[in-house]
């Protein structure tokens, strides 16, 4: 069969929505008119950060050209999937990947094999998928394209002199990609006649057709009219309408065995298309389904709440659509004294969860406030029973808690070896635990076990500012150890505000009780009484600030005479705060939560 199935797959920045570009160019898939940069980068929130977001599939044709000996000529289909780099999208590669036979693995010639290089290499090889190596970037001046080849070799096991030396930007070595993909990357198996199996691995809601769903078809055929079968939800449909993409959907006659593209079943309830799921003929089925994808385990946990209270609904159906074409995230009702009803969601990582928030606002116009992220935190009670949360909310008290655990990761950071010392006191300061340091050439390889709550906030940040951007991290978990873990509540005017308790370790909590008093003293308006704004633990104040009070200048009628005219309108002026003070409640503005969650910390 002359059809390729494959996958781009690299580290950040690595080069993958440029050179997809420029294949899609070779093969005359863009007219002039609609060429622009990304072009597989559908969504206004990927364009802008220069990041993939959505792996995005595409169909193209490629003739090969004509050889001395008189081969060449034939014309395959091209079904490719330009997927994300970063950690936190690791689960959008792991389906896109189920859906090829091979990958272009792509690495930067100035940066060598980096963090999400390796691990999306391993995802490759876990799926028995053929690898192309692609040495990407060669024509930048710091670019060492051998040393790259060399470095694939050493630290995956890549032959280097398997490597297609290339630059997207440039457009150089692209006829040697396309040959590289038909000479090496295998054929899918599959017959035609055979009950028809697709997996579904990407699916999107359109308001007129329902659930559009992308499949990969395994073995036999899909056209319209057909009656399928989702295996795991148990419905039937009748297929409406089947085609490829082109990068936009393109209406087809049907799609046979080794064939990517999209279907419309009229599948009105989001909930029936599940990705990973099978699809199959209702009346002749295929004798097992799938494995289907091991389901993504969200790792950080925040609460969305909408400005408005009014947009409850609104925020509900859009966390609905958008579940839908995003599998690893998740979410729940929740309610806050402070900010009303809302919901808990899961994401993969701090990246994923702001990408989220942006496409809520945006594309459903949405007002949002974020509470601070958090990890699941294990804990066991004075009574035996466990129990897991991730809002601190509903964290125990002291004495009803035998032991806390909280998650822990292994951390791989890839970084040049002048960087080793001043990374290494960022992770101690982390709590981390190192485990080996292994140097590749002039790179190191560190490897720690650190609490994943210590890496959630700015480590990323802090990470690439003193390593002046080269180094790159990856992370696995590692499952629970126990910790020394308090709650932090803040307290505005002697109430506790439920929306900014935080868990932290035992040697954090006055320096974090610290920043947020001071940050919610200057944003907190003030009032006709002075407001104490505290951060406890249990009983104990750690720590204090006081928002000052507008004061009247009773004063200001009193000139000369007797001294104690004076201290009787003082005195007075304090009853009446003292009374103010007892019936005055503090409104707490969403500026505040705003400035207070998107501190650092």
């Amino acid at each position: 069969m002359n059809v390729r199935n494959f996958s781009i797959i690299a580290h950040v920045d690595h080069g993958k929505s440029t050179l997809a570009d420029r294949i899609l160019e070779r093969l005359g898939a863009m007219s002039e008119r609609d060429k622009r940069d990304q072009t597989l980068d559908t969504l206004e929130l990927e364009r802008e950060r220069g990041i993939t977001i959505k792996s995005t599939p595409v169909r193209l044709t490629y003739t090969r050209p004509l050889q001395e000996d008189g081969t060449g000529g034939e014309t395959y289909t091209f079904n490719l999937i330009d997927t994300p780099g970063h950690v936190d999208f690791n689960y959008e590669v792991s389906r896109s990947l189920a859906a090829c036979e091979g990958v272009l693995l792509l690495v930067d010639a100035s940066q060598g094999v980096e963090a999400q290089t390796i691990v999306n290499a391993y995802l490759a090889i876990d799926n028995n998928l053929e690898i192309v190596p692609v040495v990407n970037k060669i024509d930048l001046p710091a670019a060492d394209p051998e040393g790259a080849a060399q470095e694939l070799e050493d630290v995956i096991g890549i032959p280097a002199e398997d490597a297609v030396f290339a630059s997207g930007k440039a457009g150089i070595g692209i006829p040697e990609i396309l040959e590289a993909i038909v000479a090496r990357i295998p054929a899918p198996s599959g017959d035609p006649q055979a009950p028809l199996k697709a997996l579904i691995f990407d699916s999107f809601y359109d308001a007129y057709q329902g659930v559009i769903l992308f499949v990969r078809v395994l073995e036999g055929t899909l056209k319209p009219k057909d009656q399928i079968l989702l295996m795991n939800a148990g419905k039937t449909f009748e297929v409406d309408k089947v085609g490829t993409f082109s990068p936009g959907l393109v209406v087809g006659q049907e799609l046979a065995a080794g064939a990517v593209g999209w279907v419309a079943a009229g599948i009105k309830d989001i909930h029936d298309a599940q990705v990973g799921d099978t699809l199959t003929g209702k009346d002749v089925q295929t004798a097992e389904p799938f494995p289907g994808f091991k389901p993504a385990q969200p790792v950080v946990f925040s609460g969305l709440y909408p400005t408005d209270t009014e947009d409850y609904r609104k925020l509900r159906d859009a966390l609905d659509k958008l579940k839908l074409n995003d599998a690893a995230f998740s979410f729940e009702p929740e309610t806050s004294e402070a900010l009303g009803f809302g919901f808990r969601c899961g994401f993969l990582g701090l990246l994923h969860a702001e990408i989220i928030q942006e496409r809520l606002e945006r594309e459903y116009d949405l007002d949002l406030i974020a509470t601070a992220p958090a990890v699941v935190y294990r804990v066991t009670l004075t009574n035996g029973e466990i129990f897991e949360t991730q809002n601190p909310a509903e964290f125990p008290t002291r004495d009803r808690i035998t032991s806390v655990e909280e998650p822990y990761i292994k951390l791989s950071i890839m970084l040049p070896e002048d960087y080793v010392g001043t990374v290494m006191q960022l992770l101690q300061e982390r709590r981390g635990s190192m485990i080996t340091m292994n140097y590749v050439g002039k790179r190191v390889e560190l490897l720690y076990e650190v609490p994943f709550g210590e890496i959630l906030y700015d480590f990323h940040d802090r990470l690439k500012s003193i390593s002046r951007g080269y180094a790159s991290m990856d992370y696995e978990q590692i499952g629970y150890r126990e910790g020394d873990l308090r709650k932090v509540d803040i307290m505005v005017n002697n109430e506790v505000i439920d929306a900014l308790a935080v868990i932290v370790h035992e040697t954090k909590t006055y320096s974090l009780g610290r920043k947020i008093v001071d940050k919610m003293a200057e944003v907190i308006p003030r009032q006709m009484f002075p407001v104490p704004v505290q951060a406890v633990i249990g009983a104990k104040i750690i720590a204090r600030a006081t928002v000052k009070a507008f004061r009247k200048d009773v004063l200001a009628k009193c000139y000369g005479g007797d001294i104690s005219r004076k201290k009787k309108l003082l005195e007075k002026q304090k009853k009446g705060r003292a009374r103010m003070k007892q019936f005055g409640t503090v409104e707490v503005p969403q500026e505040a939560f705003l400035a207070v969650l998107s501190t650092e910390e």
